[in-house]
């Protein structure tokens, strides 16, 4: 009896141990197969899952995240000749288990060789200058080709980027030369214009400095015109007597005195104010040093001959 409960106890603790055995609990975002006798039976997905024990065996974890993986750099010869060193960036994402572990050996490794055999057709289609600026084409033309090469694997890729493009080093240097050469002719361009400009400004601000003088010359000549004008009219409008007029006279005689004439002419009689400014008008446009008397003579003689 003590030999059946044991051996019942056995099978039950067996049984008991296999159920735990079979019990299968998949992380998001990951995935298991399940091969059953050496045949693929199904893939566990996210959540809680039982297997037959030792009938059923799993498989590696496969990740469905994206994965991002840096090969190292491959030798590249260009259209033109040149040999250059560039590495690739790939995102790649497992989008069927059951293909993934069974459409290839190695699947990072054959994504590496047909990244590199690819790059080396894309590129040798290509001349150096086309390669360092078109390379948002290269990109799409190498994850197409990817792509549709490794979805028989169940991998999609996502994208794929050129992170290094390293010409030869004698090329480095004659592109820096040039590049800086163009820096310089772009730098004399922009000191060149401004230049041009600030003599502009200057030419501009001089040309309306001189316009604003002249107007306001002429405003002030016109002033001193107008105010002339009107004190003239305001003495004729008070009718000064004789005595005004003769030191009037006499202070136009005293500044006229003070110029850089050399000749005078004074009238016989200070009182004649009009004969004054009438003589010195005279005297201003022929520059004669005559008196009235001589002038009257003068005039005696042109009408006797």
């Amino acid at each position: 009896m003590g030999i059946v409960i044991a051996v019942v106890c056995i099978i039950a603790l067996a049984i008991i141990i296999c159920l735990f055995a079979g019990i299968k609990i998949v992380q998001q975002s990951n995935a298991i197969t399940v091969e059953r006798l050496g045949k693929y039976h199904r893939t566990l997905d996210t959540g809680f899952h039982w297997i037959i024990p030792f009938i059923d065996r799993c498989g590696k974890v496969i990740s469905l995240k994206e994965q991002v993986v840096d090969f190292p750099p491959q030798p590249v010869i260009t259209k033109d000749n040149v040999t250059m060193q560039i590495d690739t960036v790939v995102y790649y994402q497992v989008v069927d288990p059951k293909m993934y572990m069974y459409g290839v050996e190695r699947p990072i490794n054959a994504i590496e060789n047909l990244t590199a055999t690819t790059l080396r057709n894309i590129v040798g289609e290509l001349e150096l200058d086309e390669t360092l600026t078109s390379r948002d084409v290269v990109n799409e033309k190498i994850r197409l080709i990817l792509d549709e090469a490794t979805a028989p694997w169940g991998i999609k890729i996502n994208r794929v980027e050129l992170k290094n493009i390293l010409p030869p080093q004698d090329i480095q240097e004659a592109m820096e030369k040039q590049m800086r050469a163009e820096r310089e002719r772009r730098e004399a361009i922009l000191r060149a214009e401004g230049e041009k400009k600030s003599n502009i400004l200057v030419a501009e601000g001089e040309k309306a400095a001189a316009i604003l003088r002249a107007e306001a010359q002429k405003i002030a000549l016109e002033t001193e015109a107008e105010g002339q004008a009107n004190a003239i009219k305001l003495i004729i409008d008070a009718k000064p007597d004789t005595a005004y007029i003769t030191l009037q006279g006499y202070e136009a005689l005293k500044a006229l005195a003070d110029g850089q004439s050399t000749k005078i002419i004074v009238p016989s009689d200070i009182q004649d104010v009009a004969g004054l400014f009438t003589s010195i008008a005279e005297t201003l446009k022929t520059g004669d040093l005559v008196s009235p008397k001589k002038q009257s003579s003068r005039a005696k003689k042109t009408d006797n001959k």
